[in-house]
């Protein structure tokens, strides 16, 4: 018989949790409901005098604390939303009428410097962020239009409706922004009050995210290389949302049937302690990334079984109920589990964190939805690996702790066209590999996962732009693989070395990752250093860096300003030396059990200056793995070598 779920402790009211139908989290239809009213009690708290703007206390973003607030309120207004709507104008703690004079109050007198106005919609990249704040607001007022919007004054609508406008008739990246005009166009026709410019801005939008189809239900974030979960809670949602909330059939097909395939590969990147993959942009928005799921749920375009719906969504809210995401005043903090500042971007404000509401989609499945009706069904853990293309990603699960590791070989959220020269520590998207239960480490410290070499100039370089190689699966073996060339950077004024570049591979089989790198053309005197996974004592993992060919064990260096997971960490570290070409291979592991694994997984058969071949000691089978510059090729078989 399974244990009852532990209990779950917020500062505000929760009803008992439900042990029968969701033996696992406890969390039903009803608990969401509790979670997404807490939240939004909470952040009125510091509404301004006329409920125009939510001024939610933090450091302000780089947008300004007019616009913060803006944000403040339209952000909670879709958990509000998603609440009402989903309990048919039910509003038993009166949001949508705090809203509505929020909405007359913001726009009196747009962009005026005052307690309650709302900042005016001008041009990317002319202060923003309003444009991104206005598609919450239309959106909100599309799923309550019968219990708001359609009572309100009609000075007040058309006030609104003026500044909605603004946003489709404003500039705007080509990037997933091009859903902000998109969602205010829908809204605008929904309420007759289309015209040519929200025609113009639906079908741009619509051609462009076709244009960024990249296969098996992955899009590109516009020109940019950038996958991460804007895939499911803005590329994804957007679109399908729409399509119900017009009825749309065509669409729903369309971009339905794309939602589906990707959440075949987007739903194994979750742990199964319900985490997300720590990888990307807008971390804070923290269970948003449940949102792909829930609205597949509400749609009736999942993959997974009711079950497995309910406890996928409920499973990744419950992770951050549970480690410290609600602050002791109900307010959602800036950062992962609690307040961290190296998960946040320059963009985020106080009220940045709850684009989380848009999991309250979920709500929109009402009481009797299978998905609220169904047992939970938690997924069986298992050693896996998975290669998804578009990103160049090969997604490794072991059992029986479900700990989720991504390889990343093709992600750099670069522009197609951008050149191959330093542009910054993006340490979100430039590590090897990341997963569900540890962090990158902060910018200025030593980096984790990472491939570094020290020139004899003294300059260390650095990964950045990243070209995809390829990747695939044996699965008769069970050996995964990932590789992709790089050209190592260097901070600006630095010697940059003719001609210097890296081709990588990660092998990957069970709980182990074969990592391996050739180098062409490194200066003489080069020092190679090979970091693994940065861990802490506190977090009950232990990581594991062997070295096979051109490296040693060295000291493994401190990062002091820790990770989203813990507040210090050490990065395991090799090194060696490498001149001309040059090959080094390592063996990492990242175990959920302390003592780590209790042998080494392989032993070197041969290796030279472009290939390695490992023998696995588990079942005597040979891994043969060739690096060139221009292509990665990964052969396994129980053969004599």
């Amino acid at each position: 018989m399974n244990a009852a779920p532990p209990p779950l402790r917020l500062p505000f009211p929760i009803p008992p949790l439900d042990s029968v139908t969701a033996p696992v989290t406890g969390l039903g239809r009803e608990h969401w409901e509790a979670v997404a009213d807490g939240l939004v009690e909470a952040a009125w708290r510091h509404a301004s005098p006329c409920g125009g703007r939510l001024d939610l206390p933090g450091r302000a973003s780089v947008a300004g604390v007019r616009s913060d607030g803006l944000e403040g309120y339209a952000r909670t207004f879709l958990a509000a939303a998603f609440r009402v709507a989903g309990a048919q104008g039910a509003d038993p703690h009166g949001f949508l009428g705090r809203y509505a004079d929020g909405l007359a109050a913001g726009t009196l007198t747009p962009g005026r410097d005052d307690p309650d106005s709302w900042p005016r919609i001008v041009d990317y990249p002319r202060g923003g962020q309003p444009m991104v704040e206005s598609a919450s607001v239309a959106l909100s007022l599309h799923l309550t239009r019968p219990w708001l919007w359609d009572r309100l004054d009609p000075t007040v609508q058309q006030r609104a409706a003026d500044w909605l406008h603004d946003c489709v008739t404003h500039a705007c990246p080509p990037s997933n922004w091009q859903f902000f005009p998109y969602t205010v166009a829908s809204f605008l026709e929904s309420v007759g009050r289309g015209d040519a410019h929200t025609a113009r801005v639906r079908q741009r939008a619509l051609d462009a995210v076709r244009a960024w189809d990249r296969g098996e239900g992955w899009y590109s974030d516009g020109d940019l290389a950038g996958y991460d979960h804007y895939n499911g809670w803005a590329l994804h949602l957007y679109p399908v949302l729409d399509s119900l909330l017009r009825g749309d059939d065509g669409l729903r097909a369309e971009f339905g049937g794309r939602l589906t395939e990707h959440l075949r590969t987007y739903s194994l990147t979750f742990d199964l302690n319900g985490a997300p993959l720590h990888l990307g942009r807008s971390l804070t928005y923290r269970f948003a990334a449940g949102a792909a799921h829930a609205l597949a749920a509400v749609s009736g375009l999942t993959p997974l079984t009711p079950g497995e719906s309910r406890w996928r969504i409920s499973s990744t809210l419950r992770y951050f109920l549970d480690r410290g995401a609600v602050d002791p005043d109900g307010l959602l903090s800036l950062g992962w589990h609690g307040p961290h500042r190296g998960t946040v971007q320059r963009y985020s404000g106080p009220g940045s964190p709850y684009w989380a509401s848009k999991a309250f989609v979920a709500l929109l499945a009402g009481p009797e939805h299978p998905l609220w009706t169904a047992e939970e069904q938690p997924a069986e853990p298992e050693d896996r690996v998975v290669a998804v293309r578009a990103p160049g990603w090969l997604i490794q699960t072991t059992a029986p702790d479900g700990l989720v590791r991504v390889h990343q070989h093709g992600n750099d959220h670069l522009p197609a066209s951008a050149p191959e020269t330093y542009d910054g520590v993006d340490i979100h998207y430039n590590r090897f590999a990341y997963s569900t239960r540890t962090g990158p480490t902060a910018a200025d410290n030593p980096p984790d996962n990472q491939l570094t070499l020290m020139l004899p100039c003294g300059s260390a370089t650095m990964r950045r732009r990243v070209r995809s190689l390829g990747c695939g699966v044996d699965d008769l073996h069970g050996v995964g693989w990932a590789a992709s060339t790089h050209v190592p950077v260097l901070p600006p004024g630095s010697a940059f070395p003719v001609n210097l570049r890296v081709v990588s591979a990660t092998v990957c089989r069970g709980l182990w990752e074969l990592r391996v790198h050739r180098m062409d053309n490194a200066p003489e005197g080069t020092e190679v250093r090979v970091s693994g996974w940065a861990t802490g004592t506190d977090t009950g993992l232990c990581s594991t860096l062997v070295p096979l060919t051109g490296l040693r064990h060295d000291q493994p260096t401190a990062a002091p300003d820790g990770t989203a997971f813990s507040p210090y960490v050490r990065v395991p570290l090799l090194t060696g030396r490498v001149a001309g070409t040059a090959l080094v291979a390592a063996l990492a592991a990242l175990s959920a059990d302390p003592a780590g694994p209790s042998h080494d997984a392989v032993e070197m058969v041969e290796s030279g200056s472009d290939f390695v071949i490992v023998r696995w000691v588990s079942d005597g089978l040979t891994t043969h793995i060739r690096l060139r510059p221009d292509g990665v090729r990964v052969d396994s078989g129980y053969r004599t070598v």
